[in-house]
C-alpha cells in the first residue's frame, strides 16, 4: 500500500467512530464558511423497531450538517411523540430516560443549524401539528429554504391558520395539514405546487410515513432498504451505512416516495416528470461527509479529482503538499497524487475540542486556533509549502492560517481552493454571508493573495467544477449569481 492510500483509508476510516470536523480552523469564526445547513432522517418499518437506535445512530452520522438542536418524532401504535432540544444528537438522547417511549414503527428526525428563523426552541424541528383531541396527527423534518415562504405565510394567516415558529419549515407543514381532506398524497402534491426553492422532506401521520424532494433536487435525499420491510430515507448515504441499510438510489426530483395503510411497501408518485436536476454543487465541495455517495458520486473520489484538477490548472513547485483537516485532505491528496509533491498531514487537529470557547478577548481568540489546528514544524520549516483548503469565504480564517504557517519557518506559501471564488449569497438552504463579508465579490485574485500574503493563490475554476462533476446540472449559485429558482424577497424571514 502507498503512503496515498493509507493517508486515504486512515481519513475515510476515522468518520466511522467520530463526527466528520469539515473545517476547524473556520469554527472559531461562523461567518467565514458556508455554514451547515441541517440533516434529515427517516426510517419506516411495516413491524416495530428500536427506533430510538436507530434514529440515533442515522442522526449521529449528520450530525456534520448541524450542532445547534436536535429532534425526533416516533410513530407508536398510532400515535406520534416527540422531543427536541438545543444541543448534538447524543447530548439530546441523553435527556430521554425512557427509550422504550421511542421505540415504534417509525421515525423522523432532524439535526439543526439555522438558514431561517431565529434560533429558538420552538424553531427546532420535527415540526408537528395536532388535532383538537391535542394528539399529534402530522410530523415533518426538512433540509433546504423556501424563497416565497413570507407571501405563503401571509396567505394562510389570512385564512386564520396560526404559526407557531419563524421558519419556513411550518409552512410546509401547515400547507399539507390544510390540504389533508385531499389525502396523504394529494396533500403533498398540493403543498409542492404552492411552494418555491429548496426542499427535502422526511415526515409521518399517525399511521403513515413519506419523504418528498423539490423540483430540482438542490439539497440531496438518498433512499436505503434495510429489508423489503424496512425502509430509510436520509440527507447522506452515510445515514443509510450507520443503520445497515443499503443505498437503494436518491429520491428523484419532483418525487413523492410515501406508504399506504392497506398496502405493504413504498409508493412512488412524480409530481411533475423528466425534472432538471440541480443538486447543489457545494455539497460535494464541502457540506457532504467524504465517505457519502450523492447521485451515485463518491464525495471523496470529487474532491481527490478537486486536488489534480487544480494541480493541472495551477502548478508550482514546491515540497509539501498539506490540507486543512478535514474538508482539504482529499483534495491534496488528489494534488499530490498528479503533482508528485509529498503530502503529509502536518496540520494536526485536537479531537477533544467541541464548540468553540468563549473568551473575552481578540487575543486569547487567536491562542484557540493553535489549540484545534497545530503544525509539525519539523515537517515544514524552511520549505514550500502548497495549502490547499476547501474555499474562501471571508478570508479571516485563511488569512489566519497562513500566520500559522509563517510562525513555523515555512518558506514560501502557495494557497490553492478547491472551490470557484464565491460571490454571492445561497438562498437555497445554506447560510452564507453577504455578498458585503464575502471577500471574493469585494477583491479580485492578486488584491486576495496580498491580503493573504501568500506567494501564489489560485481558485478552481467553474469549468473544471463542472469537468470534474461531469456535468453541468448542478446548482452553482455561490459562484455564479446565477440560480435554478428565483432567489425571492430579500428580506429576513417573517420580520
Amino acid at each position: 500500500m502507498t503512503d496515498l492510500q493509507k493517508y486515504k483509508e486512515d481519513y475515510l476510516n476515522q468518520f466511522k467512530e467520530t463526527v466528520y470536523g469539515r473545517n476547524l480552523l473556520k469554527t472559531d469564526d461562523p461567518f467565514d464558511a458556508p455554514s451547515e445547513e441541517c440533516g434529515i432522517f427517516g426510517i419506516y418499518s411495516d413491524t416495530d423497531l428500536d427506533t430510538f437506535s436507530l434514529s440515533q445512530f442515522g442522526l449521529f452520522a449528520l450530525q456534520h450538517r448541524g450542532q445547534e438542536a436536535c429532534g425526533i418524532s416516533v410513530m407508536k401504535k398510532g400515535k406520534i411523540v416527540n422531543i427536541k432540544d438545543e444541543g448534538l444528537v447524543l447530548d439530546v438522547y441523553k435527556e430521554i430516560r425512557e427509550p422504550e417511549t421511542f421505540m415504534g414503527n417509525s421515525a423522523i428526525g432532524h439535526t439543526r443549524y439555522t438558514t431561517a428563523g431565529d434560533k429558538k426552541k420552538y424553531n427546532f424541528q420535527p415540526f408537528f401539528a395536532k388535532n383538537e383531541y391535542d394528539q399529534i396527527v402530522l410530523s415533518i423534518a426538512h433540509n433546504g429554504n423556501l424563497t416565497n415562504a413570507n407571501q405563503l405565510k401571509r396567505e394562510l394567516e389570512a385564512e386564520g391558520v396560526v404559526f407557531r415558529a419563524t421558519s419556513d419549515s411550518e409552512v410546509i407543514l401547515r400547507l399539507i395539514q390544510k390540504n389533508l381532506d385531499l389525502g396523504l398524497r394529494g396533500a403533498i402534491k398540493a403543498t409542492m405546487e404552492k411552494i418555491e426553492g429548496a426542499y427535502s422532506v422526511v415526515g409521518m401521520t399517525r399511521n403513515k410515513f413519506f419523504a418528498f424532494r423539490d423540483f430540482h433536487g438542490i439539497r440531496p435525499l438518498v433512499l436505503g432498504a434495510i429489508d423489503e420491510k424496512t425502509f430509510v430515507a436520509a440527507s447522506e448515504s452515510v445515514a443509510l451505512d450507520a443503520v445497515g441499510a443499503q443505498y437503494v438510489r436518491d429520491i428523484l426530483p419532483g418525487e413523492i416516495v410515501y406508504t399506504s395503510e392497506n398496502e405493504t411497501g413504498l409508493k412512488s408518485f412524480l409530481v411533475r416528470e423528466n425534472c432538471e436536476k440541480r443538486i447543489c454543487a457545494f455539497e460535494y465541495i464541502y457540506f457532504a461527509r467524504p465517505d457519502s455517495v450523492l447521485e451515485n458520486i463518491n464525495v471523496h473520489e470529487i474532491r481527490e479529482k478537486s486536488g489534480e484538477k487544480i494541480w493541472e490548472q495551477a502548478p508550482v513547485e514546491a515540497d509539501i503538499v498539506i490540507g486543512v483537516p478535514d474538508s482539504g485532505v482529499p483534495a491534496a491528496i488528489g494534488f499530490s497524487k498528479a503533482s508528485g509533491i509529498p503530502f503529509r498531514p502536518v496540520l494536526i487537529k485536537n479531537r477533544y475540542i467541541g464548540r468553540s470557547f468563549i473568551v473575552p478577548t481578540q487575543e486569547m481568540r487567536e491562542r484557540i486556533v493553535n489549540l484545534k489546528l497545530n503544525p509539525i514544524i519539523s515537517e515544514i520549516k524552511g520549505k514550500r509549502v502548497v495549502i490547499i483548503d476547501d474555499s474562501i469565504v471571508r478570508g479571516t480564517t485563511s488569512k489566519r492560517l497562513v500566520k500559522i504557517l509563517k510562525d513555523a519557518g515555512v518558506k514560501e506559501i502557495h494557497f490553492r481552493s478547491v472551490s470557484p471564488p464565491i460571490i454571492a449569497p445561497c438562498y437555497l438552504g445554506i447560510d452564507t454571508p453577504s455578498k458585503d463579508d464575502l471577500i471574493s465579490a469585494n477583491m479580485n485574485v492578486e488584491e486576495l493573495r496580498q491580503y493573504l500574503g501568500v506567494d501564489s493563490l489560485e481558485f478552481l475554476t467553474v469549468d473544471n467544477l463542472k469537468v470534474i462533476l461531469g456535468s453541468s446540472n448542478h446548482c452553482f449559485g455561490c459562484f455564479t449569481e446565477q440560480y435554478p429558482v428565483a432567489k425571492g424577497e430579500e428580506v429576513e424571514l417573517f420580520k
